[in-house]
């Protein structure tokens, strides 16, 4: 399956120039507490879904605002959040992406997130390496926890595991540099993934949230884990732990 990165670069920043419309952003629905829609993620995801599945008819769509209850993950699947990142669009905070990603029926084959405010595109392929805006990318070169700057997630529709989530985050912060809390998964993963953070922890992750995020860490030479230290399933909710490689899960968590 031939997979042209420039022609899927065309649809997600024609998608990503929907960000811009405050309009839409603030033609909010709620789905559930501290959990919110806009029209700008169903514009996205409308538009994405109809130019994919012209694109590339033979694929599956697994999007954030649609029932996936049909999808056969033995089977290639495009796995789209169409705005990771809804709370910051809403107050125009401008850290929100779309993410993107190709699951080819066993492992992630392909991840862009984009952040159209910066026009930055991060993309990798599997075995090829992660890039941003062309430029190959890699994770940053701290030893330990205590030279690293990290993101951390707050599970927001998870509000019952607060107490646990801000001794975790209290335990991280008196041993490193300072922590970050960006308020979207994907763009999280992504500056791991470019260096900027050393790592990024957050519990209960959907697939849309992290799967192209994901390949970007893995292919810019850094790791992911659960909480437990093992490997994650990028099409089931899974706890995340992201490092270079030096900081990683046994620091981060344990």
């Amino acid at each position: 399956m031939k997979i042209e990165m420039e022609k899927l670069e065309e649809i997600v920043k024609t998608a990503g120039a929907m960000f811009m419309n405050r309009k839409s952003a603030g033609e909010i629905s709620q789905k559930g507490k501290a959990d919110f829609v806009t029209a700008v993620d169903m514009q996205v995801q409308s538009y994405m879904q109809e130019r994919l599945k012209l694109e590339f008819p033979e694929i599956q769509f697994m999007g954030e605002e649609k029932q996936n209850g049909n999808i056969d993950f033995s089977y290639p699947v495009w796995i789209l959040d169409p705005v990771d990142g809804t709370t910051n669009l809403i107050h125009d905070m401008r850290i929100s992406v779309l993410s993107l990603a190709l699951w080819g029926g066993e492992n992630i084959e392909l991840g862009i997130i984009y952040r159209p405010y910066a026009e930055e595109f991060f993309y990798a392929e599997k075995g090829k390496g992660a890039f941003l805006n062309g430029e190959q990318i890699h994770v940053s070169t701290a030893k330990t926890i205590e030279e690293g700057l990290i993101a951390v997630g707050t599970s927001p529709y998870q509000k019952e595991c607060a107490k646990e989530n801000f001794e975790l985050f209290k335990n991280i912060f008196v041993q490193c540099e300072d922590i970050r809390c960006l308020g979207s998964a994907a763009f999280s993963l992504a500056c791991v993934a470019s260096g900027r953070l050393d790592g990024y922890l957050e519990r209960g992750l959907k697939p849309w949230d992290f799967a192209a995020g994901l390949l970007l860490v893995q292919e810019a030479g850094g790791e992911v884990t659960n909480y437990k230290g093992e490997n994650i399933c990028a099409v089931e909710i899974s706890d995340i732990v992201a490092g270079n490689g030096n900081i990683g899960w046994n620091e981060l968590v344990i």
